[in-house]
């Protein structure tokens, strides 16, 4: 027997009651949350619906200013995973080159750091502004500080501001190749949002927009674009297609529901085929930027790790359980961090 307690979402006008003195039967996972189902004294199986949910209110969020909150959430700064997966093919980019020096890779590595906090932020609220209207309709984002109306438009455009303006400073501190690249991705950042309305493929899109730390990287370190930095660039996009479309099999009932296009949906009848050939080329491209680069033998003696991670992935995705998707692509952190030590591997001297 347990007891819990009725909550609300001021997103969705929602009221999730529970009662005492019910025993719990069986929970089961939806694109809309989970699903329980219990046993009153009376005999009668009643269903509760717990809206599924990646947004974090608890832990250090909650103990900011209530002023504040709203900002760190609007920011994503309760889930660190993006800006990990944003930093990692900067740092990928940063390591492949040889002949640079180990001070300068940590320089860079440091300011790649802090500006993927910053400008994962940044895309979080163009993204946020853009869609606040779909992720009121949402089960996943109807909690969002500007779908929720926590935050105005206004506040909003000045957050977005006061993030730019820290992106331009460290910026400034890369070579003119980096600055403008880094220029460049500003367009990708403002169209991203818009892809989901037009294509259904919005997140090759996020690949190209997402990934661009890669390139910039690549570039901020050797000062040259190359066929390695094209070959990485590759990789990245595809390593994050296949995890996006991972991601985005959590919304698939509400975005078929509001008209919103994906490859998740899209390729919904064939998950895993598509997320494993995602994964399969972005390998190979990998391997020819690691070839291109010269990487040494460390290199492709590490890179069986990363391998059979990504075919883990595949091997145990289920694109009907939105918590699974949600573990799996997660796990793309640890996935991205050893690719990085397969391509530091890989330096040797050079």
């Amino acid at each position: 027997m347990e007891r819990l307690n009725g909550y609300s979402s001021r997103a969705t006008g929602r009221r999730y009651t529970t009662a005492a003195s019910k025993t719990h039967i069986a929970p089961s996972h939806t694109a809309r949350g989970i699903r329980i189902i219990y046993a009153y004294p009376d005999g009668d199986p009643r269903v509760t619906l717990l809206p599924h949910t990646d947004i974090r209110t608890t832990g250090w969020i909650s103990q900011l200013p209530a002023a504040l909150r709203p900002y760190a959430l609007l920011a994503r700064l309760d889930r660190p995973i993006g800006t990990w997966l944003l930093f990692l093919p900067g740092l990928w980019g940063i390591l492949l080159p040889g002949g640079v020096e180990a001070g300068e890779r940590l320089r860079l590595a440091l300011l790649f750091g802090i500006g993927s906090v910053v400008m994962r932020s940044a895309g979080c609220v163009v993204n946020d502004m853009w869609d606040r209207d779909i992720d009121r309709m949402v089960a996943r984002t109807a909690g969002r500080p500007l779908a929720s109306g926590a935050l105005r438009m206004r506040q909003a455009a000045w957050f977005l501001a006061l993030l730019l303006a820290i992106g331009l400073v460290i910026l400034l501190q890369l070579n003119g190749l980096s600055r403008l690249l880094g220029v460049g991705s500003l367009l990708l950042v403002g169209l991203y949002p818009l892809a989901k309305r037009f294509t259904w493929w919005p997140q090759l899109v996020m690949g190209f927009t997402f990934g661009f730390g890669a390139p910039m990287g690549y570039a901020a370190a050797a000062g040259r674009i190359d066929a390695a930095w094209a070959a990485l660039y590759a990789a990245t996009i595809l390593w994050q297609l296949g995890f996006d479309t991972i991601y985005g099999f959590q919304d698939m009932e509400d975005d078929a529901r509001i008209g919103v296009k994906s490859t998740s949906r899209l390729w919904a009848g064939q998950p895993r085929q598509f997320v494993g050939a995602c994964y399969v080329l972005a390998v190979a491209a990998l391997l020819l930027a690691g070839w291109l680069a010269g990487c040494t033998i460390g290199f492709w003696v590490a890179m069986v790790l990363p391998s059979i991670a990504l075919g883990s992935q595949v091997a145990h995705l289920d694109s009907t359980d939105p918590r699974r998707c949600l573990m799996l692509f997660r796990f793309n952190r640890e996935t991205g961090l050893a690719i990085a030590l397969a391509i530091l591997a890989g330096l040797d001297g050079r």
